[in-house]
This record gives C-alpha cells, structure tokens and sequence, in this order.
C-alpha cells in the first residue's frame, strides 16, 4: 500500500559481454542510435520509464531512435564496452550506475556522456561542478555517500538496541571510501560497531556473509554490480538471518527488509529530457547535474516476521510502502 513520502530522515567489446543489437528501425530520417553502458540488465522499474519519457517527448523506439546496449557481466568489462560504443558513432552514450560513469568519460572527451544514478559527480572527479559540469558529461546523481548513514540511523531507530552493523561495499567503486567514511561517522554516534564487508566479486558474497554472521543487521550501498545480483545478496541476508537496508525497491520485492533513497524511476524519467536536448543540439556542458527531487522508504513486514523482528506502527505509518 502507498504512503506518503519519507522525507523526515534524509537530513566491440571484450569477451564474455553482452551487446544486444538495436531493434529493427525503419530508415524515415534520422534514427538517434543512443549507447547504453552498464553492469547487468537495467531493472524494467529504471529502463521503462525512460522509454516511456522519450515516448512523451516524440521519440518512438525503433522509429527514431534505437537502444544499443553494451551491458557487462563484470565491472572489468564496462572500458572495453564504452570504447566499443565510442567506435560505433553512436549519438549520445548513457552510463547507467556509478561503475559505467568513470569508464565512459574516459573513452571520449567529445561524445556527449548522460550519466543517470551515478555517487556524487564532483567527488568522483566525474564533473567540476553541479551547476558547470563542463566538459562532454552530465546528467542525475542518484544520492550522496551520507544516505548510507541515514540508512543506518533508521536501522537504529528501529532496533534501540543495535550494536553491531556489517556494511557491504565494493572497494572498487569510485565513492567506497566516502561510503565507508560517512557510515563510520554515523556509527561512532549512534555507538554502533561497524563490520565492513568489502567485495569485489559475486563468487565472495558467501564468505562474506558468513564471516559476519550474528551482527544485527545489514547497511548495502548502491552499486550496479549488487543490483544485478540481487536476488542472491537477499537470500544470503536471509539465510543468515540478517536485516537488510538498500536503496531501493527491488531488494525488497525479493525479500529484502527495507529500503531507503531516491526513486530510482523518477531519475531514469528525468534523464529523456537530457537526451531530448543534447539530440537536438545541446551541449551536455550547458546542462546543470540534477539531484534527486524524490526518495521513498519502503518497509517488508513481511521478511520482518520470517526474522522475528518486531517493527513499530508508528515507523510503518511513516513509511512509502509496506509489503505484508
């Protein structure tokens, strides 16, 4: 059921990828061939609202623009994609998910880069300023390091007696030490020790969980990588019997136990306007970064029952969404 929004707590390419070709358009002017780099297949909850926009803004897939989409199986693979879209001329690259963003602004310093659910773009070097990205990259910053502290502090208002939290990140996202950093920051407060759990790789999810196996619950940060092997990382917290808090919906849809960020739809929504303009002329330097304008929490009673854990109805009621 639907609430009302949680806004009180925020305070040619390598081998073993997949590039699918674009869909069969007929050739009625001008056919816009929009590159699309990211880990793993976009959820439909990101790509279809994109494509919906574009529809509203007259662009009709297939028709006058195509999809080409270079989508990685590693993060190790996403240079060697970006440079393969650089090299097929298409018009504009999307880089989907902090991982792709650091890898397309270096295959190309001319074709215009809209980055969507991308970590702080000026901390990452990605733009020099929110207002003035500069350069040939723009586009929607998904949330700033400091929400995984938020993450945490909705964790504690929910178990008063919470000790011990394991933080899982990649090392080898560009933002893992800001995430790190503000997460600490916030642990030293609330008087919660913190566990990192830092994984670059799907085959050590296991090990991980079991090495922190008895903290009492779980912080994820947002990266592609994760997103793509979501289904696993939510059958690990269960199977240990760990809570979980995630930036979005789709951990919990699986059984996740709660999510907390930015409506990730709206921001691949906003992003057709990028698009629109840039295919008509723009330069993505005249473009201002956006931030997010939406966030929801989302709560699975649900998994909270299957973990005997007890959640107040005053927190339920504050929440966007509850699945029981």
């Amino acid at each position: 059921m639907r609430r009302r929004e949680f806004i009180g707590l925020l305070g040619g390419a390598a081998g073993g990828t997949l590039v699918l070709p674009p869909a069969h358009a007929q050739q009625r002017g001008k056919v816009h061939r929009i590159g699309f780099l990211r880990v793993g297949a976009p959820p439909p909850s990101f790509i279809d609202p994109l494509k919906a926009a574009l529809k509203n803004l007259g662009y009709l897939e297939g028709k006058n623009f195509v999809f080409e989409y270079a989508l990685a199986k590693r993060v190790a693979e996403l240079p060697g994609l970006a440079a393969g879209l650089v090299r097929s001329k298409v018009d504009v690259l999307v880089a989907s998910g902090t991982p792709a963003v650091i890898p397309a602004r270096n295959a190309t310093n001319t074709l215009p880069v809209v980055f969507i659910a991308a970590l702080d773009p000026v901390a990452t070097g990605v733009v020099a300023s929110l207002a003035r990205p500069g350069g040939n990259v723009t586009g929607l910053t998904a949330a700033f390091s400091d929400l995984t502290g938020k993450r945490l502090e909705l964790l504690k208002e929910i178990f008063p007696s919470l000790t011990r939290v394991a933080l899982l990140s990649r090392p080898a996202n560009p933002g893992h030490y800001q995430y790190v950093l503000q997460t600490q920051m916030a642990a030293r407060i609330l008087r919660v020790e913190l566990e990192i759990m830092a994984v670059n790789s799907a085959d050590d999810f296991e090990s991980e969980f079991r090495r922190v196996q008895g903290v009492g619950a779980l912080i994820q940060i947002d990266d592609a990588m994760f997103t793509l092997h979501r289904k696993t990382l939510v059958e690990l917290a269960m199977k240990y019997r760990i809570p979980g808090a995630y930036g979005f919906h789709e951990f919990v849809d699986l059984g996740g136990f709660l999510a907390l960020g930015p409506r990730y739809s709206d921001l691949y929504r906003r992003a057709a306007t990028y698009l629109d303009k840039i295919l008509k002329g723009t330069k993505p330097a005249d473009l201002p970064v956006e931030q997010p304008s939406k966030f929801e929490f989302i709560l699975n009673l649900k998994t909270a029952k299957a973990l005997g854990l007890t959640v107040s109805p005053a927190l339920v009621a504050r929440a966007d969404q509850v699945i029981e």
